[in-house]
């Protein structure tokens, strides 16, 4: 297990090139490189996201490249003064994986997560995903919810 020194950082609205290599990692981990490379963002809708605090995404960097990486939502709660965080996207490149960067990409999330005086932290994983299901159950308590995807447009008569 190779456990050489790596760099866990956030992407701020001037690391486009990072931004890039992240989506271009994703693509690849998740096999949907169309997903995350045929229609990416201009550069303009890229600094704005990622200058929007609601937005969060983390790096691992190790010896220059991209090796992991997360993207999360702070969602802002209205029944009390406080918020979630919520891991959207999450992965490690293929050659770096049992390492501890998942959990050390989480780590830094939890620690932005606190210092937002957010209460949790959240992601959903797919059944089969045994890896990203033994991850998540290390690091906290398991829930068993439905997921519903709601086309947008005007409602059903």
């Amino acid at each position: 297990m190779d456990r050489s020194p790596r760099v866990v950082q956030r992407i701020g609205p001037e690391g486009l090139a990072r931004m890039d290599a992240l989506l271009t990692m994703f693509g690849v981990a998740f096999d949907e490189a169309k997903t995350y490379g045929a229609k990416r963002p201009s550069p303009a809708y890229l600094r704005r996201l990622l200058g929007n605090d609601g937005f969060i995404a983390l790096v691992a960097v190790k010896d220059g490249e991209v090796v992991g990486g997360l993207a999360a939502y702070e969602l802002v709660k209205f029944e009390q003064e406080r918020s979630e965080i919520y891991i959207y996207d999450l992965a490690v490149a293929a050659g770096h994986r049992r390492q501890g960067i998942a959990t050390a990409l989480i780590g830094e999330l939890r620690t932005i997560a606190a210092a937002r005086g957010a209460w949790v932290v959240f992601v959903q994983a797919d059944y089969g995903d045994e890896p990203a299901i033994a991850l998540y159950t290390k690091l906290g308590r398991r829930e068993e919810v439905l997921h519903f995807d709601i086309p947008v447009g005007a409602a059903p008569r």
